[in-house]
């Protein structure tokens, strides 16, 4: 996959667990998981938009393209 998910990065920068990513944004922990393995197909752009509000961060700094 080309688009690379940097979330796990960006949540150690700010000491949060993805269980309270998760409850902040209103998903499962389980859908939370498979966005930041990269295994996720799509993303809803309100789902983006919760997670950069949550975190204070811009989209790139949770997803990135890499050339393969």
């Amino acid at each position: 996959m080309s688009i690379v998910v940097n979330l796990n990065t960006v949540l150690a920068d700010r000491n949060l667990k993805s269980k309270e990513l998760a409850e902040m944004i209103g998903i499962t922990e389980a859908n939370l998981s498979i966005l930041k393995s990269g295994k996720a197909k799509a993303i809803r752009f309100s789902t983006l938009e919760a997670i950069c509000k949550a975190l204070d961060c811009q989209p790139a700094d949770i997803l990135s393209y890499e050339i393969e």
